[in-house]
């Protein structure tokens, strides 16, 4: 079983940073990518970025250029550095590790950004 766990989250105002923090534990192939997502209240939850055991990244169109993951694979974590963040970034982030057979989910940390 894998466990995620998130940290980091918070309130800060537009335009400044936060840097996000995944720590993964349990039995984790060497194969996997590790994702951030997002979920605003009523809404479904929206794909934020992606980086893969070779560290091949994608963003959302939304993030591109303002959001930066990154990895520690010797501790099993992935890493979102958000910065010139906008109001419209409030939303609960979740991190993901998918492998070939499941999808596993932390429970999220919120981030508020105020205008």
């Amino acid at each position: 079983q894998v466990q995620l766990v998130e940290s980091g989250g918070g309130l800060v105002q537009a335009g400044g940073s936060l840097r996000l923090s995944c720590a993964a534990s349990g039995s984790i192939p060497s194969h996997n990518t590790m994702n951030w997502y997002r979920q605003v209240p009523g809404k479904q939850r929206e794909w934020v970025a992606t980086i893969t055991s070779g560290d091949d990244t994608g963003y959302a169109d939304s993030v591109k250029g303002r959001f930066s993951i990154s990895r520690d694979k010797d501790n099993n974590s992935v890493y979102l550095q958000m910065t010139s963040l906008k109001p419209e970034d409030t939303a609960v982030y979740y991190c993901s590790l998918r492998v070939i057979t499941s999808t596993y989910w932390g429970r999220g940390t919120q981030v508020t950004v105020s205008s």
